[in-house]
């Protein structure tokens, strides 16, 4: 073994020098990939390596490597790697540690150093760097951006001199004494920053980002220490001593060599020599003892907790889920401290069992549902099913129910090539139909789909003609597809439906809680929340949260003076920090709105929150309330440690009159009770969230709904409704013409500036506002869904609410059934394109390369290419005369054409070459 070692070592040197200073920034499949290609090369090149190459084994040391994963590296080979280029290459690491992983680890594995940790933010960052670096100390410089510092350039470089035979730097315009001992690591929170080549070429790029099996470790250990504390205490117990027996095992051996080698002579005459050796395999054997049964009660334990595995899977699985979201928004940022607190609540919170498998199911329930529940509130409500869908795949392909290609071909429909197959039924099937159907046919589970469309057109054609296609059976041997193979079908003929079809597959897969996203609940907000964590809002067209947040500072007892709030803008920052430091004493609210307006003072705000608002300074009852758009420039850790809310319309009528219920002023008893004609205004407040939901929703169908799109918000329907309790309250007769003025004409109506718009505002208003809507249960619109309920209870509204559809059809808007085509189609588009954002580029498994696509595509447009046009042909039957100045316009045209179409030749061809020979 040790000569294979040896004969191996020329080429595992190689391939692990290239790995740390090339491969760093790469994730960990890039990573293997180049390890397996160098090897290829190793091998023609006949450089002998092994087979098995990898880093730890080539450069790793098992005592450090232990030592590190007890300062909390994560156990999988990918961090490992991590520890094994931050301390070996020549440069300083600069880490993307967007879940701290990175941060964690360094600041336990140095602090027994004097560390120190700073930011460029700071005051006296310099300083502490200085004395550092004269006394040989470790640095940890967090939160970096795309950007560093021209100060720390010399450090970077390591531009040190020697004068007099000591090492100095010169560092600004100082020069100090440089210690050998010192020792810099970067880290940044950016999930994927963009670093400069002139920035890269000075550091080491680590991506230190989190993989699955690292997570699922950390998340084991901690159910485990949750479930069974005292066997996680004996295993990290067992983990220190065994990394002690180690080290010692090593430093035995490392003596043992250092006697040999200065032992001169005959080694049985050196007493001194014999002594060290015989003492020496005393304690050795001792040791191995000792690991020997603690190496079988290690197993035991990890036995036992190996029992909570799946509970581990799972939730690492949901964690990749949520941490893709910030591919779509960038306030979509979740940190894996706010993930691990929300799990180990679950864990506490979710119904105790006996029965390991029963237990380990209710924690899996209780998380996903807490994480769904917490995640959607920060969520727009377009994006709401698309996380849906994401956590349900997630899921089911951690539980290998899902086929990659499958899933690839729903998002995209496959490549377009040129379609050799006729459309067999032009008048009804479009070509693009039809071309899904001819791809989908090589995909595993629909081998011969397009043969049996070809024979079978009248079937389905009736599939087509559906109302509702996604709850038809199909055809024949098709009619047992189910899932993502059934939902492909449906894309190639109805796309419009797959909505509708993507909640029934969540409600299979993972029950109907996951397409009711819960509504907006500012104190259930405000519960979650502490001193040291910023409430955001991230504000959509039309939506204002304040009026809402100024009531319930009210509820609370912190409205007048305790709460002040201040847009951000032009040199309103200083004035902002200085309420804060002052609410922070006085245990009062601070509201910033439109930060989005006030990026620059983003870094300060960023500042204020870290090193202020801490539990040791700040009064329990302070809470900072942040408004904004989404922004880029919107600081990562603000937004990860903060609690986000989104307070828009909801999507469909069934959730807009929930919200509108659910909310104050309605669900406050006070109000809802209110009135001395009790019946009426129960009817009339019903109708009127209802018309409210109708305005909001009429949006969403284009031109259709409106000619102008509308911002109608909370505001109008509060203002209306009081003004309904007001004229029932004083009037004997109900003022319908009175309340229909003062509703259509002014609080919905003054934001209406075309004319027919406000003629169909109005006729909307007319079905609610009118003497008919005395009547029990009268109806709202046609079919027996929607009318107003029988006169009861606050709870009974929410309850005959909870009971209509999800999806609303088109002829409760007054429309024709076929006017959500175009709006159901867009929304298909926007739900795929969103996937499409959260996926990687290139999907492993069967098919074809990213490549080999790319040139099956580049020849297909090559081969459609027209050839150039003819210029000398064209002269001559249109010359260029005075009397026909258009013939000079067609030349310079026809030779820009010939011009455009070399260039995109040539283009294309380059795309079919190998990469090497263009790059």
């Amino acid at each position: 073994l040790l000569d294979n070692h040896f004969t191996y070592l020329t080429g595992d040197i190689l391939l692990s020098s290239g790995t740390v200073a090339y491969l760093g920034a790469f994730t960990v499949d890039y990573r293997l990939e180049c390890q397996n290609q160098w090897q290829v090369l190793c091998k023609e090149m006949h450089i002998p390596c092994s087979n098995d190459f990898s880093l730890s084994n080539t450069l790793g040391d098992p005592v450090k490597i232990r030592a590190w994963q007890i300062a909390g590296l994560p156990i999988d080979s990918f961090s490992i790697d991590n520890g094994i280029i931050v301390s070996n290459s020549r440069r300083w690491a600069l880490m993307i540690d967007p879940q701290r992983q990175a941060n964690k680890w360094v600041k336990n594995m140095e602090k027994a150093n004097k560390l120190s940790v700073i930011k460029l933010s700071d005051a006296n960052y310099v300083r502490i760097l200085e004395n550092a670096l004269q006394f040989g100390t470790p640095v940890l410089l967090e939160n970096i951006g795309e950007e560093l510092d021209a100060f720390i350039e010399p450090i970077l470089l390591k531009l040190t001199f020697k004068q007099q035979g000591v090492e100095y730097m010169r560092l600004g315009e100082n020069i100090i004494e440089y210690s050998r001992d010192f020792k810099f690591y970067m880290t940044t929170r950016l999930r994927n920053p963009h670093y400069l080549p002139e920035v890269a070429v000075k550091v080491c790029l680590l991506n230190f980002m989190i993989t699955p099996l690292g997570l699922q470790d950390q998340l084991l250990g901690i159910v485990a220490a949750k479930e069974k504390p005292e066997l996680e205490e004996k295993k990290n117990k067992l983990i220190i001593e065994s990394a002690a027996n180690k080290k010692q095992l090593k430093e035995i051996e490392d003596k043992i060599l250092e006697v040999l080698s200065k032992s001169e002579g005959n080694i049985l005459e050196d007493e001194t020599a014999i002594k060290v050796l015989s003492s020496s395999k005393e304690l050795s054997e001792e040791i191995s003892e000792k690991q020997e049964i603690a190496s079988v009660t290690e197993m035991q334990i990890d036995d036992t907790r190996m029992g909570y595995k799946p509970v581990a899977v799972h939730s690492s699985t949901v964690f990749f889920c949520i941490s893709d979201l910030a591919n779509i928004e960038p306030m979509y940022q979740y940190s894996l401290t706010w993930f691990i607190n929300l799990y180990i609540q679950s864990i506490a919170n979710s119904k105790k069992s006996e029965d390991l498998p029963e237990r380990i199911e209710n924690i899996i329930e209780h998380f996903t549902v807490s994480i769904y529940n917490n995640v959607c509130r920060s969520l727009f409500e377009k994006d709401k099913l698309l996380f849906s869908l994401l956590l349900t795949v997630g899921i089911m392909k951690g539980e290998d129910k899902i086929d990659d290609e499958a899933w690839r071909f729903l998002l995209t429909g496959g490549v377009a090539l040129d379609n050799p197959y006729l459309n067999p039924a032009p008048e009804w099937l479009s070509d693009k139909s039809w071309a899904e159907i001819v791809r989908a046919s090589s995909l595993k589970n629909l081998h011969g789909l397009m043969d049996h469309v070809r024979e079978n057109v009248a079937k389905w054609k009736m599939i087509y003609d559906s109302a509702k296609p996604h709850k038809e059976a199909f055809p024949d041997v098709w009619k047992t597809l189910i899932g993502l193979d059934r939902m492909i079908i449906l894309r190639c003929l109805r796309p419009d439906k797959i909505i509708p079809a993507t909640q029934d597959f969540i409600t299979e897969n993972m029950g109907r809680t996951y397409i009711e996203p819960p509504t907006f609940d500012l104190a259930g907000s405000y519960n979650d929340s502490n001193c040291c964590a910023p409430l955001i809002f991230v504000l959509s067209p039309g939506a204002d949260p304040m009026a809402g947040l100024l009531k319930f500072a009210d509820d609370l007892g912190m409205g007048g003076t305790s709460i002040q709030t201040i847009s951000l803008g032009q040199g309103q920052g200083p004035i902002a920090a200085k309420m804060i430091c002052q609410a922070i004493i006085d245990g009062s609210w601070v509201v910033l709105q439109n930060c989005h307006l006030a990026t620059s003072w983003m870094p300060a705000l960023e500042k204020i929150c870290e090193e202020m608002i801490v539990p040791e300074n700040t009064h329990e009852k302070f809470r900072l309330w942040l408004t904004s758009y989404p922004s880029e420039k919107f600081p990562v850790s603000i937004l990860q440690n903060g609690i986000k809310m989104t307070n828009e319309p909801p999507k469909g009528v069934r959730a807009n009159l929930l919200r509108s219920y659910l909310n104050d002023p309605v669900s406050d008893p006070a109000f809802f009770n209110s009135c001395q004609k009790q019946e009426m205004w129960q009817k009339l407040l019903f109708g009127l969230c209802f018309f409210h939901a109708l305005v909001q929703e009429r949006k969403n169908f284009g031109p259709l709904g409106w000619n102008i799109p509308y911002e109608f918000n909370e505001s109008d329907l509060r203002i209306s409704m009081r003004q309904i309790q007001m004229f029932l309250n004083e009037y004997e007769e109900i003022p319908f013409d009175a309340l229909t003025y003062l509703t259509g004409e002014c609080n919905y109506g003054g934001r209406v500036t075309d004319d027919k718009d406000r003629r169909l505002l109005l006729s909307l208003l007319s079905i609610v506002y009118n003497k008919d809507i005395e009547q029990e249960k009268y109806k709202l619109s046609p079919g027996d869904d929607y009318y107003i309920p029988p006169h009861g209870p606050y709870q009974s509204y929410i309850d005959y609410l909870r009971s209509l559809p999800i999806t609303t059809h088109p002829e409760v808007f007054g429309l024709h059934e076929n006017a959500d085509i175009t709006k159901d189609n867009q929304e298909t588009n926007q739900l795929f394109s969103g996937v499409l954002l959260t996926l990687p580029r290139q999907v492993g498994g069967g098919g074809k390369s990213p490549q080999e696509t790319v040139e099956e595509l580049a020849r297909d447009i090559l081969s459609k290419l027209p050839d150039d046009f003819k210029l000398e042909v064209v002269m001559k039957k249109y010359p260029v005369l005075y009397e026909e100045s258009m013939n000079t316009v067609l030349r310079q045209e026809l030779i820009r054409f010939n011009r455009w179409g070399s260039l995109f030749s040539l283009t294309i061809q380059k795309l079919t070459l190998p990469r090497y020979l263009y790059s």
